[in-house]
């Protein structure tokens, strides 16, 4: 009965769809956590991934074969983030108007978001490679780690460094914002977007559609300012 029972359960735990079913359980699961109780603390994005490692210890079940069952998220990740133009395409002539405080925000923001990291990781010893590895800390994750392997940093931990300024920037972002009393959308998805990238663009679409158009407006320009602007700096600096 007990060796049933086991083989049951292993043949659930390595079936391709367990690892997609157990990532939709876990980020649904943290989504009603979050609406019920609006706690900082348990932002969506970082509780589904606390759930979904300890679902994985406790199973048993390795992060290579919890990837390849995943790898349709991987592929879907592309068009999820294309769709993002919308937002943009309907907040377009307020983006016109707005063009050159866009601008001089992202100038600003992002050499800020970028040489602020740096200049941390500096200030704790971290080494050459792991400072260049940082720098694009406030990309996308695709972005991030192709321009850490052309700098000769870890694109692995590059994805880490993401992860966690995004998730930071979902947590106390708005509260922030708020604090700095910046109420106007336009002003508080530009600096989520630029900062935070795909979480904060999603913290973002929650508080309204100009916010989350201004999101992903600066989300899109911060990933192409990294990709071209970044290794320049680096070759002038290091």
């Amino acid at each position: 009965m007990n060796l049933g029972w086991h083989a049951a359960a292993g043949a659930v735990i390595h079936h391709p769809l367990f690892g997609i079913g157990l990532t939709l359980a876990a980020y649904q699961l943290a989504m009603a956590l979050y609406e019920r109780t609006r706690l900082v603390f348990l932002q969506p994005v970082l509780l589904s991934m606390l759930l979904v490692v300890g679902a994985l210890v406790a199973c048993g079940l390795s992060y290579a074969e919890y990837r390849q069952g995943t790898e349709i998220f991987a592929t879907l990740l592309g068009p999820a983030t294309v769709a993002l133009a919308v937002p943009l395409y309907l907040n377009l002539r307020r983006i016109r108007q707005l063009l050159w405080p866009t601008l001089a925000t992202l100038l600003l923001g992002g050499v800020v978001a970028t040489a602020s990291g740096v200049w941390l990781g500096w200030c704790f010893g971290m080494d050459t490679q792991t400072l260049v590895t940082m720098a694009p800390k406030s990309a996308t994750s695709p972005i991030a780690m192709l321009v850490a392997g052309q700098l000769g940093g870890v694109p692995a931990l590059a994805a880490v460094f993401v992860l966690t300024t995004g998730v930071l920037g979902g947590i106390f972002g708005p509260g922030i914002l708020r604090l700095l009393k910046v109420s106007a959308p336009e002003a508080r998805g530009m600096a989520l977007g630029l900062t935070s990238h795909a979480v904060g663009t999603s913290v973002a679409l929650q508080e309204g559609e100009a916010c989350g158009g201004f999101a992903a407006l600066g989300m899109s320009l911060m990933g192409v300012s990294t990709a071209v602007f970044l290794p320049l700096a680096v070759s002038l600096f290091v």
